[in-house]
């Protein structure tokens, strides 16, 4: 992947301090709104049915967004990963 890709819905809370947390890193990154056309819609669907990492959301009842994948496929869905306060902090790749 040869950049930084983020689905979000700018219908979801999360995503404006998910956005605003992203900008503060200063990464540049490719938007996805999932909710404004049915072609990103099924974009999100196809990456979140076949990624392992969206099945605890999933279970949850969680749509999985925001996530950030990052250019090596890494998902990122949280403040925490995004901002180093999560156990096990990997640093995103510019």
């Amino acid at each position: 992947m040869s950049k930084h890709i983020l689905y979000y819905s700018s219908l979801c809370p999360d995503t404006t301090p998910f956005v605003a947390e992203l900008d503060k890193l200063d990464l540049e990154y490719e938007k996805v709104d999932i909710t404004a056309s049915m072609a990103n819609l099924k974009e999100f669907l196809r990456l979140r049915d076949e990624r392992q990492e969206f099945e605890e959301r999933k279970k949850w009842g969680f749509v999985g967004v925001p996530c950030l994948v990052t250019k090596t496929g890494r998902c990122i869905f949280e403040l925490s990963e995004l901002n180093g306060t999560a156990c096990g902090f990997v640093p995103i790749e510019p």
